[in-house]
Protein backbone atom coordinates (compact mmCIF):
# COMPACT_ATOMS: atom_id res chain seq x y z
CA UNK A 1 0.00 0.00 0.00
CA UNK A 2 0.68 3.56 -0.18
CA UNK A 3 1.81 5.92 3.07
CA UNK A 4 2.87 8.84 3.80
CA UNK A 5 6.22 8.21 6.13
CA UNK A 6 8.32 11.32 7.97
CA UNK A 7 12.00 9.52 7.58
CA UNK A 8 13.31 11.85 9.87
CA UNK A 9 12.35 15.11 11.86
CA UNK A 10 12.44 18.11 9.65
CA UNK A 11 10.33 20.88 7.75
CA UNK A 12 8.13 19.73 4.67
CA UNK A 13 10.02 17.85 2.76
CA UNK A 14 10.64 14.71 5.02
CA UNK A 15 7.45 13.77 4.56
CA UNK A 16 7.88 10.57 1.27
CA UNK A 17 5.60 8.72 -0.48
CA UNK A 18 6.33 4.81 0.44
CA UNK A 19 5.10 1.29 -0.34
CA UNK A 20 4.53 -0.65 3.26
CA UNK A 21 2.70 -4.12 3.69
CA UNK A 22 -0.51 -4.04 4.36
CA UNK A 23 -0.83 -4.03 8.11
CA UNK A 24 -3.36 -6.85 9.80
CA UNK A 25 -5.59 -6.07 12.72
CA UNK A 26 -5.06 -7.84 16.07
CA UNK A 27 -7.65 -8.37 18.27
CA UNK A 28 -10.28 -5.71 19.33
CA UNK A 29 -8.69 -3.54 15.92
CA UNK A 30 -9.87 -3.54 12.41
CA UNK A 31 -8.54 -2.55 9.09
CA UNK A 32 -9.87 0.34 7.22
CA UNK A 33 -9.69 1.57 3.97
CA UNK A 34 -8.74 4.74 4.16
CA UNK A 35 -11.10 7.59 2.23
CA UNK A 36 -10.03 10.47 3.65
CA UNK A 37 -7.28 11.71 6.69
CA UNK A 38 -7.58 14.54 8.43
CA UNK A 39 -4.34 16.72 9.12
CA UNK A 40 -3.62 18.76 12.60
CA UNK A 41 -1.07 20.64 13.75
CA UNK A 42 -0.11 18.39 15.80
CA UNK A 43 1.26 16.43 12.92
CA UNK A 44 3.20 19.62 12.18
CA UNK A 45 4.73 19.47 15.30
CA UNK A 46 5.57 15.63 15.31
CA UNK A 47 7.35 16.26 11.79
CA UNK A 48 9.42 19.03 13.25
CA UNK A 49 10.79 16.82 16.53
CA UNK A 50 9.13 19.39 19.24
CA UNK A 51 6.19 17.35 20.27
CA UNK A 52 6.37 16.05 23.36
CA UNK A 53 6.00 12.33 23.75
CA UNK A 54 5.59 12.25 19.68
CA UNK A 55 6.84 9.35 17.61
CA UNK A 56 10.38 8.40 16.62
CA UNK A 57 11.36 9.01 13.10
CA UNK A 58 10.60 6.73 10.80
CA UNK A 59 6.48 6.88 10.99
CA UNK A 60 3.62 7.04 8.93
CA UNK A 61 1.59 10.07 10.68
CA UNK A 62 -1.98 10.96 10.46
CA UNK A 63 -4.27 10.56 13.91
CA UNK A 64 -7.35 10.32 12.50
CA UNK A 65 -9.28 8.74 9.13
CA UNK A 66 -12.36 7.94 7.66
CA UNK A 67 -13.17 5.05 5.55
CA UNK A 68 -14.54 1.53 4.92
CA UNK A 69 -13.98 -1.75 7.59
CA UNK A 70 -11.65 -4.17 5.21
CA UNK A 71 -10.84 -6.85 8.02
CA UNK A 72 -11.41 -7.39 11.24
CA UNK A 73 -9.17 -8.45 14.37
CA UNK A 74 -11.01 -11.21 16.86
CA UNK A 75 -13.22 -9.39 19.74
CA UNK A 76 -14.84 -6.55 17.23
CA UNK A 77 -18.82 -5.65 17.01
CA UNK A 78 -17.74 -4.12 13.53
CA UNK A 79 -18.46 -5.57 10.39
CA UNK A 80 -16.50 -5.29 6.75
CA UNK A 81 -18.37 -2.97 4.90
CA UNK A 82 -19.24 -0.93 7.67
CA UNK A 83 -18.41 3.51 7.14
CA UNK A 84 -16.37 4.46 9.90
CA UNK A 85 -14.26 7.17 11.61
CA UNK A 86 -10.98 6.57 13.86
CA UNK A 87 -8.65 7.88 16.61
CA UNK A 88 -5.38 6.89 16.16
CA UNK A 89 -2.26 7.14 17.64
CA UNK A 90 -0.71 7.28 14.29
CA UNK A 91 -0.82 6.07 10.87
CA UNK A 92 -3.84 8.21 8.96
CA UNK A 93 -1.41 9.23 6.07
CA UNK A 94 -1.54 5.79 4.25
CA UNK A 95 -4.31 4.06 1.97
CA UNK A 96 -5.32 1.16 4.68
CA UNK A 97 -4.52 1.68 8.28
CA UNK A 98 -5.50 -0.28 11.70
CA UNK A 99 -7.33 1.45 14.45
CA UNK A 100 -8.63 0.19 18.21
CA UNK A 101 -12.32 -0.72 17.55
CA UNK A 102 -13.15 0.95 21.05
CA UNK A 103 -11.70 4.17 19.19
CA UNK A 104 -13.94 3.85 16.16
CA UNK A 105 -17.69 5.66 15.59
CA UNK A 106 -19.72 4.67 13.06
CA UNK A 107 -20.43 7.67 10.40
CA UNK A 108 -23.54 8.90 10.59
CA UNK A 109 -25.98 8.14 7.31
CA UNK A 110 -25.56 11.24 4.79
CA UNK A 111 -22.39 12.26 6.24
CA UNK A 112 -19.44 12.10 3.82
CA UNK A 113 -16.19 10.34 4.11
CA UNK A 114 -14.35 13.67 4.59
CA UNK A 115 -16.87 15.65 7.01
CA UNK A 116 -16.69 12.55 9.29
CA UNK A 117 -12.67 12.88 8.73
CA UNK A 118 -13.00 16.16 10.74
CA UNK A 119 -14.78 15.11 13.35
CA UNK A 120 -12.97 13.29 16.02
CA UNK A 121 -10.23 15.51 17.10
CA UNK A 122 -11.99 18.54 16.43
CA UNK A 123 -15.18 18.32 17.67
CA UNK A 124 -14.14 16.07 20.53
CA UNK A 125 -11.30 18.65 21.66
CA UNK A 126 -13.27 21.26 21.30
CA UNK A 127 -16.39 19.76 23.47
CA UNK A 128 -13.63 19.06 26.15
CA UNK A 129 -12.11 22.09 26.60
CA UNK A 130 -15.24 23.90 27.03
CA UNK A 131 -17.51 21.69 28.80
CA UNK A 132 -15.54 18.97 30.90
CA UNK A 133 -12.44 20.99 31.33
CA UNK A 134 -13.74 24.73 30.52
CA UNK A 135 -16.90 24.04 32.54
CA UNK A 136 -18.94 26.65 29.93
CA UNK A 137 -21.98 27.68 31.23
CA UNK A 138 -25.44 29.16 29.72
CA UNK A 139 -24.68 33.06 29.41
CA UNK A 140 -20.82 33.28 30.24
CA UNK A 141 -18.54 34.14 27.38
CA UNK A 142 -15.47 32.41 25.62
CA UNK A 143 -12.48 33.55 24.01
CA UNK A 144 -11.59 31.17 21.44
CA UNK A 145 -8.04 31.56 19.47
CA UNK A 146 -8.45 30.95 15.78
CA UNK A 147 -11.64 30.73 15.71
CA UNK A 148 -11.30 29.47 12.20
CA UNK A 149 -8.99 26.44 12.41
CA UNK A 150 -10.60 22.66 12.94
CA UNK A 151 -10.92 23.10 16.60
CA UNK A 152 -12.14 26.38 16.60
CA UNK A 153 -15.07 26.08 13.94
CA UNK A 154 -16.25 23.46 16.31
CA UNK A 155 -15.33 25.46 19.41
CA UNK A 156 -17.88 28.55 17.78
CA UNK A 157 -20.79 26.47 17.21
CA UNK A 158 -20.77 24.33 20.38
CA UNK A 159 -20.25 27.44 22.78
CA UNK A 160 -22.82 29.73 20.52
CA UNK A 161 -25.20 26.46 20.61
CA UNK A 162 -24.63 26.19 24.98
CA UNK A 163 -25.99 30.15 24.86
CA UNK A 164 -22.78 31.23 25.43
CA UNK A 165 -21.10 35.28 24.24
CA UNK A 166 -18.71 34.02 21.98
CA UNK A 167 -14.95 36.04 21.01
CA UNK A 168 -12.99 34.78 18.48
CA UNK A 169 -9.71 35.41 16.49
CA UNK A 170 -9.02 34.82 13.04
CA UNK A 171 -5.94 36.58 10.30
CA UNK A 172 -8.21 37.13 7.82
CA UNK A 173 -11.53 39.14 7.26
CA UNK A 174 -12.58 35.49 4.76
CA UNK A 175 -11.77 33.56 8.54
CA UNK A 176 -13.70 35.95 10.53
CA UNK A 177 -17.17 36.04 8.09
CA UNK A 178 -16.77 32.06 8.40
CA UNK A 179 -16.36 32.40 12.45
CA UNK A 180 -19.02 34.63 12.00
CA UNK A 181 -21.33 32.53 10.01
CA UNK A 182 -20.79 29.84 12.43
CA UNK A 183 -21.80 32.32 15.73
CA UNK A 184 -19.13 33.83 16.60
CA UNK A 185 -20.18 37.37 18.55
CA UNK A 186 -17.79 39.78 18.24
CA UNK A 187 -14.77 38.21 15.42
CA UNK A 188 -11.71 39.64 15.99
CA UNK A 189 -9.08 39.89 13.40
CA UNK A 190 -5.63 39.67 15.82
CA UNK A 191 -3.67 41.23 12.69
CA UNK A 192 -5.31 44.26 12.89
CA UNK A 193 -6.70 44.57 16.41
CA UNK A 194 -5.42 43.81 19.85
CA UNK A 195 -8.17 41.01 21.34
CA UNK A 196 -8.01 42.32 24.74
CA UNK A 197 -9.31 46.31 23.59
CA UNK A 198 -11.99 44.36 22.15
CA UNK A 199 -12.58 41.93 25.34
CA UNK A 200 -12.54 44.78 27.56
CA UNK A 201 -14.86 47.41 25.33
CA UNK A 202 -17.53 44.78 24.81
CA UNK A 203 -17.22 43.52 28.34
CA UNK A 204 -17.35 46.73 30.50
CA UNK A 205 -13.64 45.96 31.33
CA UNK A 206 -14.74 42.66 33.19
CA UNK A 207 -13.45 40.36 30.75
CA UNK A 208 -14.83 36.46 29.53
CA UNK A 209 -15.14 33.85 31.64
CA UNK A 210 -13.12 31.23 29.54
CA UNK A 211 -10.58 31.42 27.21
CA UNK A 212 -9.56 28.38 24.71
CA UNK A 213 -5.86 28.68 23.95
CA UNK A 214 -3.89 27.10 21.29
CA UNK A 215 -0.99 28.96 20.26
CA UNK A 216 1.15 29.68 23.72
CA UNK A 217 3.90 32.67 23.64
CA UNK A 218 2.48 35.75 23.91
CA UNK A 219 -1.05 35.14 23.05
CA UNK A 220 -1.33 32.93 25.89
CA UNK A 221 -0.15 35.81 28.53
CA UNK A 222 -2.39 38.33 26.74
CA UNK A 223 -5.48 35.64 27.26
CA UNK A 224 -4.61 35.58 30.88
CA UNK A 225 -4.90 39.65 30.32
CA UNK A 226 -8.51 39.11 29.03
CA UNK A 227 -10.16 36.55 31.25
CA UNK A 228 -12.36 37.87 34.24
CA UNK A 229 -11.94 37.46 37.81
CA UNK A 230 -12.57 34.00 38.63
CA UNK A 231 -12.00 33.09 35.26
CA UNK A 232 -10.55 29.97 33.33
CA UNK A 233 -8.02 29.28 31.01
CA UNK A 234 -8.38 26.14 28.89
CA UNK A 235 -4.57 25.61 26.75
CA UNK A 236 -4.39 22.42 24.35
CA UNK A 237 -1.93 23.56 21.92
CA UNK A 238 1.52 25.20 21.16
CA UNK A 239 1.21 26.37 17.61
CA UNK A 240 3.33 29.14 17.59
CA UNK A 241 6.34 27.00 18.87
CA UNK A 242 6.52 29.46 22.24
CA UNK A 243 5.70 27.63 25.39
CA UNK A 244 4.36 29.92 28.28
CA UNK A 245 3.38 29.41 31.59
CA UNK A 246 1.50 31.69 34.27
CA UNK A 247 2.66 32.80 37.63
CA UNK A 248 1.51 31.17 40.82
CA UNK A 249 1.10 34.68 42.60
CA UNK A 250 -1.14 36.32 39.87
CA UNK A 251 -3.59 33.53 39.61
CA UNK A 252 -3.59 33.60 43.09
CA UNK A 253 -4.12 37.08 43.44
CA UNK A 254 -6.91 37.19 40.28
CA UNK A 255 -8.54 34.24 41.14
CA UNK A 256 -7.69 32.99 38.05
CA UNK A 257 -7.28 29.28 36.96
CA UNK A 258 -5.43 27.62 33.92
CA UNK A 259 -6.04 24.26 32.59
CA UNK A 260 -4.36 21.87 30.07
CA UNK A 261 -5.96 19.42 27.70
CA UNK A 262 -4.74 16.44 25.58
CA UNK A 263 -7.11 14.14 23.34
CA UNK A 264 -4.35 11.19 22.73
CA UNK A 265 -3.72 11.57 26.72
CA UNK A 266 -7.24 12.46 28.07
CA UNK A 267 -8.31 9.20 25.93
CA UNK A 268 -5.88 6.80 26.96
CA UNK A 269 -6.30 7.42 30.65
CA UNK A 270 -10.15 7.76 31.04
CA UNK A 271 -12.19 7.26 27.89
CA UNK A 272 -15.42 7.20 29.29
CA UNK A 273 -15.04 10.84 29.85
CA UNK A 274 -14.03 11.80 26.56
CA UNK A 275 -16.14 9.74 24.80
CA UNK A 276 -19.66 10.13 26.87
CA UNK A 277 -19.67 13.23 24.16
CA UNK A 278 -19.52 11.36 20.74
CA UNK A 279 -23.65 10.98 20.89
CA UNK A 280 -24.55 14.59 21.70
CA UNK A 281 -21.95 15.05 18.68
CA UNK A 282 -22.56 12.70 16.30
CA UNK A 283 -26.62 14.08 16.74
CA UNK A 284 -25.59 17.17 16.33
CA UNK A 285 -24.03 16.52 13.13
CA UNK A 286 -26.81 14.31 11.45
CA UNK A 287 -29.52 16.68 12.85
CA UNK A 288 -27.86 19.90 11.12
CA UNK A 289 -27.35 21.73 13.95
CA UNK A 290 -23.47 21.29 13.84
CA UNK A 291 -21.08 21.48 10.69
CA UNK A 292 -18.06 20.26 10.15
CA UNK A 293 -16.09 22.76 8.15
CA UNK A 294 -13.94 20.92 5.24
CA UNK A 295 -11.41 23.03 4.17
CA UNK A 296 -8.85 22.14 1.47
CA UNK A 297 -8.23 18.33 0.46
CA UNK A 298 -5.11 17.28 -1.06
CA UNK A 299 -3.89 13.95 -2.98
CA UNK A 300 -2.36 11.26 -0.28
CA UNK A 301 1.23 12.21 -2.62
CA UNK A 302 0.92 15.74 -2.14
CA UNK A 303 0.99 15.66 1.99
CA UNK A 304 3.93 18.00 1.83
CA UNK A 305 2.36 20.96 0.14
CA UNK A 306 -0.87 20.55 2.55
CA UNK A 307 1.23 20.67 5.64
CA UNK A 308 2.72 23.76 3.93
CA UNK A 309 -0.62 25.10 3.44
CA UNK A 310 -1.23 24.78 7.64
CA UNK A 311 2.26 26.62 8.32
CA UNK A 312 1.34 29.04 5.65
CA UNK A 313 -1.93 29.82 7.89
CA UNK A 314 -3.89 29.90 4.72
CA UNK A 315 -6.15 26.86 6.21
CA UNK A 316 -9.75 27.52 7.20
CA UNK A 317 -11.94 24.38 8.65
CA UNK A 318 -10.62 21.01 8.66
CA UNK A 319 -7.81 19.72 5.86
CA UNK A 320 -7.91 16.75 4.33
CA UNK A 321 -5.34 14.07 2.91
CA UNK A 322 -7.47 11.64 -0.16
CA UNK A 323 -5.59 8.50 -0.78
Amino acid sequence: MKAIEVTEYGDSNELEVVDRDLPEPGPGEVRIEIEAAGINFADVMQRRGVYPGGPEAPYVPGMEAAGTVDATGADVDFETGDRVVAMLDRGGYAEYATANAGMLFPIPEGMSFEEAAGFPVQFLTAHSCLFEWGDLEDGESVLIQAAAGGVGTAAVQLASNAGAEVFGTASSEEKLELAAELGCDHPIQYTETDFRETVDEETDGEGVDLVLESVGGDVFERSLDAMAHFGRLVTYGVASGEPASAANRRLLFENKSVRGFHLGQAAMRDPDRIMKAVPELTEGLAGGDLEVIVGESFPLADAADAHRYIEDRKSSGKVLLKP
